[in-house]
């Protein structure tokens, strides 16, 4: 509390809170500005109906679900860096950018991502009119609407891309991180009205039931704590080498290597591969409506099946874990680089046994991080099937996207603190 306390007290930390403050406001205005011609009650009515929307929506502070021109929200952005990640593996030139070239090749990765991201606006925006066309959410429009449409809501994806960007500027928080934050935790009131609403004192049954919820939440907020946090350190020694008439190294340090190395991403890859095809289905939908019913009924009797849905979701999301942390980590590049500082983990040989040991190191860790990622995927399920009501549920997703950005978020303003307290001294 005195930490935080301790923020409005240093004027030029208060400035900078403030200004992201203003600028999480500015977004949630720009969510609410919906696009020419739509209907608010047909919108719900989808959007209940369709998980995978209701995934989306998550990653659009809620845009989506108003059909607001920030309906796309970082969601071409996210997608962008993904595909910049995965042409890692495919292409040298784009690996030794991001691996080698240190904070110039990150930056010049980044501008990458945000220049490939405005095509993927535009293919997103237009692709899901089409979509909401099809299933008579909203009117069919004519070339120059649909047009200005597209314009409108790849503009205000860009829009919030360089909100973000202007909030990470500040050095308080991820911009996209907060601004996915900021989204999901403006629908905490109503979920919270509507779990209330659905109390009812005449049910016995309902008292432990809340409580025992309660109880459940906490504990998987202290479990996403932990996974964020959690992190295995590894002994690195450096050589002494002398130059001139000085002497260098000899000194000892550690090297952290997390047990949730890929974040939330593989939640996002596991949940677009179960519900591709009944975004596919939809899509038929233009085409042959008989074959996109049929596909669509197929699709919904495996959702509807919780047990199937569940073991397939959680197999999936501790795949995608793997795999991602793979992408993320490279063990011989960290071996390379420890060894051109002169560094190298005691007992073990410089080089090749050097990547050997981090990469078995990193797929036992991994295991715990895919394990319990898997788990916070299935939770809602979980948590419907003991308590039997619908309205309570946890988003483990929800949860490890607010809980990882508040400890970034801390950690930074820590850090700012800590520096001004280095320079009064």
């Amino acid at each position: 509390m005195d930490r935080l306390l301790q923020i409005f007290t240093i004027p030029d930390l208060r400035k900078k809170v403030l200004i992201v403050v203003g600028l999480l406001v500015a977004f949630r205005l720009l969510a609410a500005v919906p696009i020419p011609g739509v209907d608010a009650t047909r919108l719900k009515d989808f959007f209940d109906r369709n998980a995978l929307f209701g995934f989306l929506n998550l990653f659009s502070g809620g845009g989506l679900q108003r059909l607001s021109v920030a309906m796309l929200g970082v969601g071409p952005y996210i997608t962008a860096t993904i595909i910049m990640q995965l042409l890692t593996i495919i292409f040298p030139k784009f690996k030794q950018m991001y691996y080698e070239e240190g904070a110039r090749g990150q930056a010049k990765f980044n501008q990458y991502s945000r220049i490939i991201s405005v095509p993927l606006a535009i293919l997103q925006a237009y692709s899901f009119l089409m979509l909401l066309v099809a299933q008579k959410v909203i009117d069919k429009p004519d070339f120059f609407h649909l047009l200005v449409n597209v314009a409108a809501i790849t503009t205000g994806s860009m829009l919030t891309l360089w909100l973000g960007e202007l909030i990470s500027e500040q050095k308080i928080g991820n911009g996209i991180s907060l601004i996915i934050m900021a989204g999901i935790v403006s629908r905490l009131p109503s979920d919270a009205m509507q779990a209330i609403a659905t109390y009812s004192p005449t049910e016995p049954a309902h008292l432990p039931t809340y409580i025992g919820f309660a109880v459940a939440l906490i504990a998987v907020i202290a479990g996403v704590v932990y996974l964020n946090e959690g992190e295995r350190k590894v002994p690195i020694a450096y050589a002494r080498r002398v130059r001139g008439n000085k002497m260098y190294g000899g000194a000892s340090s550690y090297l952290p290597l997390k047990v949730n190395q890929a974040g939330m991403i593989p939640l996002i890859f596991a949940i677009s591969v179960l519900l591709f095809p009944q975004f596919l289905a939809q899509l038929t939908v233009i085409v042959s409506p008989g074959l996109a019913q049929t596909l669509n009924d197929w699709v919904l009797r495996f959702l509807n099946n919780r047990l199937y849905y569940g073991v397939f979701y959680f197999i999936l999301v501790f795949v995608f874990t793997y795999f991602y942390t793979a992408i993320t980590f490279n063990p011989e590049e960290v071996a390379k680089n420890l060894q051109r500082s002169g560094g190298f983990v005691p007992g073990i040989r410089p080089g090749e046994g050097t990547a050997e040991f981090f990469s078995n190191i990193v797929n036992r860790v991994t295991l715990f991080g895919a394990f319990f990622l898997g788990l916070i995927a299935v939770l809602p399920l979980i948590v419907q099937q003991l308590t039997g009501i619908s309205v309570l549920t946890i988003s483990g997703t929800a949860l490890l996207i607010v809980v990882a950005v508040a400890l970034e978020t801390m950690r930074q303003v820590n850090s700012q603190l800590t520096v001004r307290e280095y320079d009064e001294l």
